[in-house]
């Protein structure tokens, strides 16, 4: 059986969900909108491997127009918002963008997830994720959603494929 380490040098797509994994899952409520934080270190990673030419897709059942913003001027390849059916959309997108399953990480943390993650070259998870994610994922991270568990796999992909902390890197 390989590896999850070893499947790592295939990558060249990240996709992630946003509650539970980019988020902490926590919303809070506001008169005029849904607040949601995102953790600095995992928008590092996002913009670092964006720049080293990785494609970077988002699946979310989340409709904030902002959270897309956001993820969009880091560099994400793009967003998808309301998603409903994750694994029609993961067709959708390998459709648009014609990636094979072994060269996708997907890090997602409950059931809507599931059949996406069973798709995937490496599947994901946050230390938080639901039971049923932990049970059919190859790795879990030690990092929970919203605290650096999207960081955790960029950096060990990009450190695989030896892309990881260039020199010079920082003077884009």
């Amino acid at each position: 059986m390989i590896s999850y380490k070893e499947k790592l040098h295939a990558i060249t797509t990240f996709i992630f969900d946003v509650d539970g994994v980019l988020t902490n899952g926590e919303i809070l409520m506001m008169r005029e909108d849904l607040v949601r934080s995102l953790n600095a270190r995992d928008g590092y990673a996002l913009q670092y491997a964006a720049k080293h030419g990785y494609r970077i897709l988002i699946i979310t059942g989340g409709s904030s127009k902002i959270v897309e913003e956001r993820l969009m001027a880091l560099g994400v390849t793009e967003v998808r918002l309301k998603s409903q059916n994750k694994l029609s959309v993961y067709h959708d997108l390998q459709e648009k963008y014609g990636f094979r399953d072994e060269e996708v990480l997907y890090m997602g943390d409950d059931i809507p997830d599931y059949e996406v993650l069973k798709r995937v070259g490496v599947s994901t998870c946050p230390q938080d994720a639901a039971v049923e994610i932990k049970q059919i994922t190859d790795y879990q991270s030690p990092y929970s959603g919203g605290k650096h568990c999207v960081r955790d796999v960029i950096e060990q992909t990009l450190r695989v494929q030896k892309k990881w902390f260039l020199e010079n890197a920082h003077d884009w």
